[in-house]
Order: C-alpha cells, then sequence, then structure tokens
C-alpha cells in the first residue's frame, strides 16, 4: 500500500448531496485503501449530513485525521462557534483533528475569534485551529492575536489550482514562512480541469451560478489546452490537475473530492506522479501568473 497520507486529502462536501451513503462508504474505503487519512467536512455541509455521515465511516478507524469548519453561518462569535463545534463533535462521534474558520467575519472582533479558537486547542476539544478563505493580512493579524495569548494558527485553506492561482502571490509564501499547513481546495477548478466541459458534459460551472461567476475570468480555451498536455503527458486531466497543485513549494495539500469511487480514482492516482519543471511551467502558461504583491520587481532580489 502506497502511504499518501502527508499529499492528499479527502472532501466530503458531497456526501449527503450528490453523495448518497453507499457511495461515500466506497469512496471513504477507496481513499483508506490507497493510505489516505486526512478528510475533510464542515458544519454547514449538507445540513450536517456530511458530518454524520463521515462520521458514521470513519468511527473507529484507526489513524484518520478529521478537519472541520465553523462560523460559515451565523457569525464567528464565541457562542455560535462554540455551539457549532459543540454539534460537529456530536454529529462526527470522533475526536476532530482540525477545526478552520470557514470564512473572515468582519462583525466580529478577530480577537474574539482567535481566542475563541485557542480555548478549544486548550480544552483538547481539536488538535489544531486553522483559517479558510482569509486573505494573507487577516491569518497574520489572527496570528500575531494567537501568540500574543500563547496560541498558534496551524494550517490555512485557501482555493487553489492551475485555474485558480491568487494564492501564490501572497497566501502561499507566507504559509511557507509560518510553518502553516496548506489545504488547497477546488484543484479541479471547479471541474473545469477534469476534461468533462471539452467534452460537452455538465457540471458546476453550468449548474450553478455562483461558480459561473467565480470562473468567468479563466480564458477562453484553457480547457482544451489543458486536456492537450495531459494527453502528451499520457495523464488523466484530473491527475494532472491535483499533480499540479502538489508540485508547488509550499507543499500544499490539494482536497480531493467526487460523486464515486471511479470518479475519485484518477485524483488519487496523483499521489504517485511527480511532474517534471517542463510540464509543470507548461500548465502554468496557460494561466496568466497573477502579479506580485510588490510593484517593485524591478529591483529583484536583494
Amino acid at each position: 500500500m502506497t502511504d499518501i497520507s502527508q499529499g492528499l486529502a479527502f472532501g466530503a462536501m458531497q456526501f449527503g448531496t450528490t453523495a448518497d451513503a453507499r457511495a461515500a462508504a466506497t469512496m471513504v474505503e477507496a481513499c483508506l485503501a490507497a493510505g489516505l487519512r486526512d478528510f475533510d467536512t464542515a458544519h454547514g455541509y449538507a445540513g450536517g449530513a456530511s458530518e454524520r455521515m463521515l462520521g458514521d465511516i470513519l468511527r473507529g478507524v484507526e489513524g484518520v485525521r478529521v478537519a472541520t469548519k465553523a462560523g460559515y453561518t451565523g457569525g464567528a462569535g464565541r457562542a455560535n462557534l462554540t455551539a457549532q463545534l459543540a454539534e460537529s463533535l456530536d454529529r462526527l462521534g470522533m475526536p476532530v483533528d482540525l477545526l478552520y474558520l470557514h470564512r473572515f467575519d468582519p462583525d466580529t472582533s478577530l480577537d474574539e475569534t482567535v481566542a475563541t479558537l485557542v480555548g478549544f486547542k486548550r480544552q483538547g476539544l481539536v488538535r489544531r485551529i486553522g483559517l479558510s478563505n482569509l486573505a494573507a493580512w487577516q491569518v497574520m493579524k489572527a496570528q500575531g492575536i494567537a501568540a500574543v495569548i500563547g496560541g498558534r494558527i496551524d494550517a490555512i485553506q485557501p482555493m487553489y489550482s492551475a485555474v485558480k492561482r491568487q494564492a501564490e502571490v501572497e497566501l502561499l509564501p507566507m504559509a511557507m514562512d509560518q510553518g502553516l499547513a496548506v489545504y488547497g481546495y477546488s484543484p479541479l477548478g471547479a471541474g473545469l480541469l477534469s476534461g468533462k466541459y471539452v467534452a460537452g458534459g455538465q457540471g458546476r460551472l453550468t449548474a450553478d451560478a455562483r461558480y459561473a461567476r467565480r470562473y468567468a475570468g479563466v480564458p477562453e480555451g484553457v480547457d482544451a489546452g489543458f486536456t492537450g498536455l495531459a494527453a502528451e503527458a499520457g495523464l488523466h486531466p484530473v491527475t494532472l490537475a491535483v499533480a499540479w497543485v502538489m508540485a508547488h513549494p509550499a507543499r500544499v495539500v490539494p482536497i480531493v473530492s467526487a460523486r464515486d469511487a471511479a470518479q475519485l480514482a484518477p485524483a488519487l492516482a496523483a499521489a504517485g506522479v511527480r511532474l517534471d519543471p517542463a510540464l509543470y511551467a507548461a500548465v502554468a502558461a496557460l494561466v496568466p501568473t497573477p502579479p506580485p504583491a510588490t510593484d517593485r520587481t524591478e529591483e529583484g532580489p536583494g
């Protein structure tokens, strides 16, 4: 068995929606057989069904790590985060390794939010704490608050794929500097890099207006160019997309997901792929590299 526990995580967002209990169990079994041990869910996924289904499948399995998120609804105040974590623990019926703040709440003091998360960790309710969907300045502000009270932010969860590269500007360099674990979601760009839209298939980009807006700025023809590169390399497009994310120096752990085990298989296969620099660069060239955080690029390092 190949141990990919440090390379990939599985996202259970589709549990209770496009994946029923049988499909969910089959996918988790495939992950475990491949050596994957990190699983990701959230308090708000499928009205709680995702956490319940994941807990039912993993409960009693040794060596697995479950991450969940709180605060997507109801704000990031102490009372709401406490209530949602308690509900998540009850649904899962097992320990939570990593708890994220699901998104930034401009109406709640970050001091209160961070103190609450650090408190969860000190109480032993969770082993690690993280931040999802936050800007780099917000993460560093949170890290500073945590340091003052003797705590630490352990991980971040940004969107990251070959067609959504904003994280490269500040989030990934920051994570490397701070020693933060990085779990990147949507490594397939909402299916744009899977090849299904080139073949005329349907998915989130055609069915969900939010996703259509999110990827509206991606240059036309990127999916065709990407599937062409995958074919030349002898790789499934999904395998190449996930492997490309894994190749970043920040050691990003892609969060892969699927509707069933067959759809999941090429994502799991990415664990055994090491991209050569030429292929990595060719994929990167499909979408403009985001500009750096400072305009003083002409001076170079030093």
